[in-house]
């Protein structure tokens, strides 16, 4: 089987998700074509997902949120604006992925929450099946509890996640826990999509707290507190911004993927912005977090995770908390056992994908 990629290149997670899907897929005898990747100027595409995708990457412009002056928060008005003044590149981008779509002669067209695809496939109609694939699917499913948030965030939120999967056969939702399919809404459950380099991992408890920020503009709420907490050692990823070592307990670095999970695996606690991949590879790991939500998303990343382990949400980044957790540092053997069942249910999802408009079906297996 012959297979294509698109994914959102915001964020690492849909990265990660599609390198390990990518492994998956070749590992059981089938070809990833093509990646397309959706790109925007405030975003850099890290040079581990062209080095471990396995296919040739391809990248387009897709709309992204703008951050706040501080680099912490998105700007959801100033967002929009400037997405809708956009239009007409978005447009050429969309016309790219059909063309790409209908070239590739592919049997399948596997969708990381790229809102472009959907769009393509309600304009454009193209005959290939595809398959979305992110945990925002998961808040399309009735069964899902959120937290006390904004109902015109949550309604747009889910405006954007039902534009992202339109036209798919199916849509993948990521999840922590297994829930019953919600077929009615056309949402199946998924185990998280982990890399294989973090069962490879071996944790430890360290002395340091291991950190990631989406936006770099977090970095003062970090500084400030290390000013205030000067002995405890912190080692934190950022997406923009080069390796820079502050003083002796605090570094920043410039994301790796293999020095990001050493350094988790090795640390005390974990400090992040609730993105849902790398919250998956903590709870893997048995690490206790401090989830600061940077927007509506995470915080229904946070309220869902908190539900599970030991998790502290908060509006800050003030850690105090979490230092004083004691014994928490231990895996979850149901989430490790829902984790590791995900190659067979992802790659039974896509079998069971297929036969909709090809009647012999494919063995995936």
């Amino acid at each position: 089987m012959k297979v294509l990629f698109i994914v959102q290149g915001e964020g690492r997670g849909h990265l990660t998700q599609a390198i390990a899907a990518s492994r998956m897929l070749r590992e059981a005898g089938h070809e990833v074509v093509e990646v397309l990747i959706g790109r925007s100027p405030s975003r850099q595409i890290p040079a581990f997902f062209y080095e471990q995708i396995g296919a040739p990457v391809e990248s387009f412009t897709s709309p992204n949120f703008l951050p706040a002056p501080h680099g912490q928060r998105p700007r959801l008005v100033s967002s929009v604006f400037y997405n809708v003044a956009r239009l007409p590149i978005y447009a050429k981008s969309m016309y790219f992925l059909y063309r790409r779509i209908c070239d590739a002669e592919v049997d399948l067209v596997l969708n990381f929450y790229e809102l472009l695809t959907g769009l393509t496939y309600f304009f454009f109609r193209p005959s290939v099946v595809q398959v979305c694939v992110g945990h925002q699917f998961l808040f399309l499913h009735r069964g899902f509890c959120f937290p006390k948030v904004s109902r015109v965030s949550m309604s747009l939120l889910k405006l954007f996640t039902q534009v992202a999967g339109f036209g798919a056969e199916r849509r993948l939702a990521l999840s922590f826990r297994p829930m019953a399919d919600d077929e009615v809404n056309g949402v199946f459950v998924v185990p998280p999509l982990l890399r294989r380099e973090v069962f490879a991992e071996q944790p430890t408890t360290g002395s340091y707290l291991h950190g990631y920020m989406l936006n770099a503009g977090f970095s003062a709420s970090v500084e400030a507190w290390h000013r205030r907490h000067p002995e405890v050692k912190l080692h934190f990823f950022r997406d923009n911004g080069g390796d820079e070592q502050v003083d002796s307990t605090l570094t920043f670095h410039s994301i790796d993927d293999r020095k990001f999970l050493r350094s988790l695996a090795g640390c005390r606690a974990y400090v992040s912005t609730a993105g849902f991949e790398s919250v998956c590879e903590a709870m893997y790991l048995g690490k206790p977090m401090l989830l600061v939500p940077a927007h509506i998303e995470q915080e229904c990343n946070a309220y869902d995770a908190m539900r599970g382990g030991a998790v502290i949400v908060a509006e800050d980044f003030n850690p105090d908390a979490l230092l004083q957790l004691k014994g928490a540092n231990r895996r979850n053997p149901d989430f490790v056992r829902w984790v590791d069942s995900a190659r067979s249910c992802f790659l039974a999802q896509l079998e069971a994908a297929l036969p909709v408009r090809h009647p012999r079906g494919m063995a995936l297996a």
